[in-house]
């Protein structure tokens, strides 16, 4: 006979402060297995004259990879609606106006 158990996953910041990470990414490159879906998060800076020349060379710009994460499929649509969810959030909040202030969530949403 199996028990099932209710729960729900709540990610939990290192007791150290230092060791809590938050990497910024402005560009989100979406590939896939046919086992996972891979997301490639990369930090696309201002580019100088010689990037500006090689770019026009290559037709590519080079940008630091910040995170690459490999999802299962089944954790893609529980990602899609968290997604979603936080965009409608801060649309609602932006269409308030600043004086009313934004009504961010306390805690993440899964």
């Amino acid at each position: 006979m199996s028990k099932q158990i209710n729960f729900t996953i709540v990610p939990e910041d290192p007791a150290d402060p230092t060791r809590a990470r938050r990497e910024y990414a402005n560009f989100c490159a979406v590939a896939h297995t046919p086992f996972d879906l891979t997301l490639t998060f990369c930090d696309v800076r201002p580019l100088s004259e010689r990037d500006v020349k090689s770019a026009e060379a290559s037709q590519t710009v080079l940008a630091p990879v910040v995170a690459r994460i490999a999802l299962p499929f089944g954790v893609v649509p529980g990602l899609i609606a968290a997604l979603q969810e936080q965009l409608r959030a801060v649309h609602e909040a932006q269409a308030a106006g600043p004086a009313s202030g934004p009504e961010w969530p306390k805690t993440p949403l899964h």
